[in-house]
C-alpha cells in the first residue's frame, strides 16, 4: 500500500478518534440509549415543546454516533479493497479505491471541524444581511453578487433560502437585502463571514474600462427559538411602516405592507416584507430584532470580537475581512487567516468552505489562547 494512502487512513482514524472524544463516546451511547426510551414512550408528545427538543437531541446525537462508526467502517472495507486489489494485480480496483479513500479523508476533516461548531446558537439557522458600501452603482452591482455566491454556498450544501427584505439599486443591484438560512448547523459555519468584502474589477458600469474597487457587507445573526428569552421594551423601538419593493405582484406595490422596526438605545434596525399583510411582517421583524439582539449579546461576550455595530462604522478601506480581486490578476484573499485562491468563479460561484472552515479553526484556536 502506498505511503500516502497509509498517511490518509491515520489521519482518518484520528478524525474520528477525536469525534468520539468530542462525543464522550460511552456516555453518548448511554445518552442515546434514553433517548430512544422517551422517544418510544406515547406520553411524551404530551409536552409538544420538550418533545420536539428531545426529538432533536435524538437525531443530532445519532447522526453524530452514526458519522463516526461510518468512517470506521468505510475506511476498513477501502483498505481490504485495496489489499485485495494488489493481491489480484487489478490497477483499477486500486485506484478507485485510493480515490474513495481520498474523499472520505475532506469527509471526516469537515466533520471534525464540525465538532468545533459548539457555540449557543451554532446549530440555528440564520439570517444573512447584505449592504453596499458607498459608491453607488458598482457596490450595489457588488452587493448583489455577495447575495448570490452566499444562495449558491447555501444551496450546495442543501439548505433552504427564504426572501425576506430587498432594497432595489438606483441603476443595477442592490442597496441592501435580507435573507433566512435554514438548514442544521447554518449559523455555525457563516457567522464568520460577517464583514466587510472588497471586490476589485473591471467596471462594467465604466465606459473608459477602468479598474473600479468596491465594498460591501455581510452581517450574520442567528434565528433564536422560545428557549432563549430575550426581553424588549416596545417603547424604545420606533415602527415604520413603508412600500415594499421587489418581488411579490401587484398586491406588493399597493400597499404600505414593508414594517422597519428600529431598537432605538442600540441603533439596530430590521425590515421585512416578504408576507403579504403588515401584521405578518411585523412579527416576522419582532423576531429578526430579537435575533439581532441576541447576536449583539453573544458579540459581547467574545473578548476577540468587535461588538457588532462598531464593524458597522465603515464599509470601506481598513474594514474589509476578504478581498476579491478579478483584475489585473484572479484572486480572493482572506486577509484574516491568508488562504487563498486563484479560481475567482467558483469562489463567486459559492465555493466558500476553505475560508469558512479556516477562519472557524482560527476563530475556536483564539478562543482558546484566551481561556
Amino acid at each position: 500500500m502506498r505511503a500516502e494512502i497509509e498517511a490518509l487512513a491515520q489521519d482518518i482514524r484520528r478524525s474520528a478518534a477525536l469525534l468520539k472524544r468530542h462525543l464522550n463516546w460511552d456516555e453518548a451511547l448511554m445518552r442515546l440509549d434514553e433517548l430512544n426510551a422517551s422517544a418510544e414512550n406515547p406520553d411524551l408528545w404530551n409536552d409538544a415543546a420538550n418533545a420536539q427538543k428531545i426529538m432533536r437531541e435524538r437525531t443530532e446525537l445519532d447522526n453524530a454516533i452514526q458519522g463516526c462508526r461510518t468512517l470506521e467502517r468505510e475506511l476498513a472495507d477501502l483498505l481490504e479493497l485495496i489489499e485485495l486489489g494488489e493481491m489480484e494485480g487489478d490497477q483499477t480496483v486500486i485506484d478507485d479505491a485510493e480515490e474513495q479513500v481520498r474523499a472520505l479523508k475532506e469527509r471526516a476533516g469537515k466533520m471534525e471541524l464540525e465538532t468545533l461548531l459548539s457555540g449557543e446558537a451554532d446549530h440555528n439557522d440564520c439570517y444573512l444581511e447584505i449592504n453596499a458600501g458607498a459608491g453607488g452603482t458598482e457596490s450595489q452591482d457588488w452587493a448583489e453578487m455577495l447575495l448570490r455566491m452566499y444562495t449558491r454556498w447555501a444551496e450546495k450544501h442543501g439548505y433552504k433560502v427564504e426572501w425576506l427584505e430587498e432594497s432595489a439599486g438606483e441603476q443595477a443591484g442592490i442597496k441592501s437585502a435580507t435573507v433566512r438560512i435554514l438548514g442544521h448547523n447554518a449559523y455555525g459555519w457563516l457567522k464568520t463571514e460577517s464583514g466587510v468584502h472588497r471586490l476589485v474589477r473591471i467596471s462594467p458600469y465604466d465606459s473608459a474600462a477602468r479598474r473600479h474597487t468596491s465594498f460591501s457587507s455581510a452581517w450574520v445573526y442567528p434565528v433564536i427559538d422560545d428557549t432563549i428569552d430575550i426581553q424588549i421594551n416596545e417603547s424604545e423601538c420606533r415602527i415604520d411602516t413603508y412600500r415594499a419593493s421587489g418581488a411579490g405582484g401587484q398586491h406588493i406595490n399597493k400597499t404600505d405592507s414593508a414594517v422597519r422596526i428600529t431598537h432605538i438605545p442600540t441603533g439596530i434596525a430590521v425590515a421585512c416584507q416578504m408576507e403579504r399583510s403588515q401584521h405578518q411582517n411585523r412579527a416576522r421583524a419582532w423576531d429578526m430584532l430579537r435575533a439581532r439582539l441576541y447576536e449583539a449579546e453573544l458579540q459581547k461576550r467574545e473578548a476577540a470580537a468587535q461588538a457588532l455595530e462598531d464593524q458597522k462604522t465603515d464599509i470601506g478601506w481598513g474594514h474589509q475581512i476578504r478581498s476579491y480581486v478579478l483584475q489585473p490578476y484572479q484572486m480572493v484573499k482572506d486577509l484574516r487567516t491568508n488562504v487563498e485562491t486563484s479560481d475567482t468563479q467558483g469562489v463567486l460561484d459559492g465555493d466558500l468552505d476553505m475560508f469558512m472552515a479556516a477562519s472557524l479553526a482560527a476563530r475556536v484556536q483564539g478562543e482558546a489562547d484566551q481561556g
